[in-house]
């Protein structure tokens, strides 16, 4: 069944040829790894066999997933995306019965192999099958590729970074052991988790090396993309994203590119393809995951009933969603109803204690002026962080950002430049302008604040927190100007961006009064 939906998977290139889809087809006939396999096919005659064979049953897979598919477009109701596009969601009457589901084990192995959400359930049932597959074979490289994958995905969902990150360092250096050269498969695979880690450069070295072992396959390029946005080189993304639109469509890559939209300010086309990736999704917990991107998106956009919307959506649809459920929270706490909005983040901090929850819980608390609740998650931020760093976790821009508000900003200044040398993104940019204006140096903190929000650089011009910072430092330096029109701008996309500082900037847009009126010119 995993040759099997290989086949299905990977995309044929331009050219006619296979492009590594029929190693899985060629493993299962050699009796070899199907990493070992995908270097050969190419080149030798008796693959032609083989090769026919793996597109049959790649037909049949496929004809499947079209009949599952069909039950998409059976539909009882939609959501809606700002500006009015449609999400719509599988109905589930009688046109959503008789169609055959593949094995849960199966269906995470296509998931993580394509780089989207799975269930919990699923996972651990393909964590399963690996296991006693490696334990049987040890020899076999597409297995520890899996495995490490499929811990990694274990990883992004549930506490477990400490353990989980290292087992899946640990398997997919198995597969690249078993099989050194042209190993694709665990090459991406430890770009995905350097990325997870935040460890940019490195993601960088991994996906470069997969693709020169694999230029056309696809599930290479989404690595590359995130290596490079974290690296802040938005050309070299936005080049990434090219070459994979022109290697494979499907709700993947859609949502891959409403990331390098929302990037680069266009927010209507990330909105799209968001909506698109929704409808195509292949599970309940793929549809989730793009739904709670979309009440990101939709939150900040300052659209909070829509936030809303999508993410009790992505919690219906997969109750460990728990991205969605700090998501309600964020916008029930736009709402005003604060009281269920504690609830939420409660819930998503016992499930998935991650330090950015944390941090945005203690920052609703201090808003509601509880400063002692507000101190214990502050507390268990730095607890989650070091948890986090057991697993390879690089916490320097969550810690820099959070001592610049609630600690030491001289220390989040330390922090930040370090970050900013070895991996210079956006985010990066305007954390460090913000601690140095917090340190009391306005001067520099503009020059990186800047850099943060403008387009020319591929900053996020359309980030209301960002303007927000600029704009205050702005003020410091007594360009009262461009702080009213920035203050202004970030309001106007999302005056609801945080219960803590979205006050601020109202009360230091009052403060500095309607803009002038022009001066007369003289006679």
């Amino acid at each position: 069944m995993e040759n099997e939906e290989r086949a299905a998977e990977e995309r044929t290139a331009p050219d006619g040829t296979p492009a590594e889809a029929a190693g899985g087809a060629v493993a299962a006939a050699t009796g070899g790894t199907a990493a070992e396999a995908a270097g050969e096919a190419a080149g030798e005659a008796a693959g032609k066999a083989v090769g026919e064979a793996a597109e049959k049953v790649s037909g049949e897979v496929v004809r499947a997933r079209r009949r599952r598919r069909l039950v998409v477009g059976s539909l009882v109701g939609c959501l809606v995306l700002g500006g009015g596009v449609l999400v719509c969601l599988p109905g589930e009457g009688p046109a959503g019965r008789g169609v055959p589901a593949a094995a849960p084990g199966a269906q995470a192995g296509s998931a993580v192999r394509a780089g989207v959400a799975a269930a919990l359930s699923d996972l651990a049932a393909l964590v399963e099958e690996r296991e006693r597959a490696v334990r049987e074979r040890p020899e076999d490289a597409l297995s520890w590729a899996v495995l490490g994958t499929a811990y990694l995905e274990q990883g992004r969902r549930t506490a477990g970074v400490a353990v989980l990150y290292p087992k899946a360092e640990r398997a997919l250096r198995a597969s690249l052991k078993a099989h050194p050269r042209g190993n694709a498969d665990a090459l991406g695979g430890l770009a995905a988790l350097a990325n997870a880690r935040r460890d940019f450069p490195a993601a960088l070295r991994w996906g470069e090396a997969a693709r020169k072992a694999a230029p056309k396959r696809w599930t290479t390029y989404p690595q590359l993309i995130d290596a490079y946005t974290g690296m802040g080189d938005y050309k070299k993304a936005l080049k990434a994203l090219d070459a994979l639109t022109a290697l494979h469509s499907g709700p993947a890559v859609r949502g891959r590119a409403a990331g390098v939209y929302w990037d680069r300010g266009r927010r209507e086309d990330a909105q799209a393809a968001l909506a698109d990736a929704a409808v195509g999704a292949a599970s309940p917990a793929e549809q989730a995951a793009w739904l709670e991107r979309a009440g990101q998106l939709a939150f900040e956009r300052g659209e909070r009933e829509d936030a809303l919307r999508h993410f009790q959506e992505a919690v219906r649809l997969d109750p460990d969603q728990r991205a969605a459920q700090a998501g309600q929270g964020r916008a029930l706490a736009a709402l005003g109803r604060t009281t269920e909005a504690l609830s939420a983040y409660r819930v998503s901090l016992e499930r998935q204690p991650l330090p950015q929850y944390a941090l945005e819980l203690g920052e609703l608390y201090e808003s509601l002026g509880l400063a002692q609740a507000a101190r214990v998650q502050y507390d268990r931020l730095r607890t989650l962080v070091r948890q986090e760093s057991a697993g390879g976790v690089d916490g320097q821009l969550t810690l820099g950002r959070f001592e610049a508000d609630h600690g030491d900003p001289a220390t989040a200044v330390r922090r930040l430049r370090a970050e900013w040398r070895r991996q210079p993104g956006i985010a990066v940019a305007d954390a460090l302008g913000w601690a140095l204006h917090r340190a009391g140096n306005d001067e520099e903190a503009l020059r990186f604040a800047s850099i943060a929000t403008d387009r020319v650089h591929g900053g996020a011009v359309y980030s209301a927190p960002y303007l927000h910072h600029l704009a205050v430092i702005e003020r410091g330096l007594g360009k009262d100007g461009p702080a009213r029109r920035h203050l202004q701008e970030a309001l106007r996309i999302n005056p609801y961006f945080s219960p803590l500082f979205g006050p601020a900037a109202r009360a230091a847009l009052a403060g500095l009064g309607e803009e002038p009126p022009p001066a007369e010119l003289p006679d």
